[in-house]
């Protein structure tokens, strides 16, 4: 297995060019592993999925820190691969606890990771411009405590909490963040290209767009043409795959029948494939 930081060099060496990359989301060590294979560069976790593979919502708070970190150790030593963590808000308010999620992230080996702006307070949802500042520059002087070339991704939830003038916010809070610390901007819910074009020339750092979601079918080229530098899945996969389980339930419970096994892997070969990776 690479060495973490020949992991963080091969991660900080995808945003140093023009090639626009997939970094899809894995929720445990099986899914990281089939990404892997595929070929991808890097992978990110999925918050959403680790909540909904341990039973519960993909809420604020529904999943600690501990548990979460556990989580992403398992994805992060499972392949051979750059993996970015998706720490969520941090799992506290306070810059000191923003700092101490990201030092123990880096102990479970990721090279990377993102913290969001999102408060989960219907009220206020997004920390005030100046707090949640002060956040990231936390998190960018505990990555630089430890020595690892950490690429710190900073989001921003103003499409997705409904603010009065989004694009206006996102600009704001992202040029901020920048100035903070962050080598990354991640701006979720833009459901036009026109809009994600604009915000890749408004800001000074790359930008990450999420796919996968609905009502926005954008294509890699696509994004690629405007100028979109890292593109995520967030938890599309893993809620695809619930959706199987879902069908193929109502199936066995209404009919009677097992037609979602006809697309099943066979156990042979999964067994081969996870007994093998990673040994060649």
């Amino acid at each position: 297995m690479s060495s973490q930081f020949s992991k963080a060099a091969r991660f900080q060496a995808l945003y140093q060019t023009e090639h626009t990359f997939v970094m899809p989301n894995a929720w445990d060590a099986g899914s990281a592993k089939m990404l892997a294979a595929a070929g991808f560069a890097a992978i990110a976790t999925t918050s959403a999925g680790i909540s909904f593979a341990l039973g519960r919502s993909d809420s604020e708070a529904a999943v600690n820190r501990n548990e979460m970190l556990s989580a992403i150790q398992q994805i992060a030593q499972a392949v051979d691969l750059p993996v970015s963590a998706d720490l969520e808000a941090g799992f506290g308010i306070e810059p000191e606890i923003v700092a101490e999620t990201i030092r123990q992230a880096i102990h479970t080996g990721v090279v990377g990771g993102n913290i969001e702006d999102f408060t989960g307070d219907q009220a206020k949802p997004l920390f005030d411009l100046i707090l949640a500042s002060e956040r990231i520059q936390a998190a960018r002087l505990a990555a630089e405590s430890t020595k690892l070339p950490f690429v710190l991704t900073a989001r921003t939830d103003c499409y997705l909490v409904n603010h009065p003038k989004p694009f206006a916010e996102a600009v704001e809070r992202a040029n901020r963040y920048c100035e903070a610390g962050a080598d990354c901007i991640f701006v979720p819910g833009i459901k036009n290209l026109a809009t994600i074009a604009q915000l890749v020339r408004e800001v000074p750092k790359p930008l990450t767009v999420v796919v996968g979601l609905m009502g926005a079918p954008f294509t890699v080229q696509q994004l690629a043409d405007i100028g979109v530098r890292r593109i995520t899945i967030g938890g599309s996969l893993a809620r695809a795959t619930y959706a199987l389980i879902r069908k193929a339930a109502q199936e066995m419970m209404q009919q009677g029948r097992f037609s979602y096994a006809e697309a099943q892997i066979p156990d042979g070969e999964l067994c081969e494939f996870f007994a093998s990776f990673g040994s060649k």
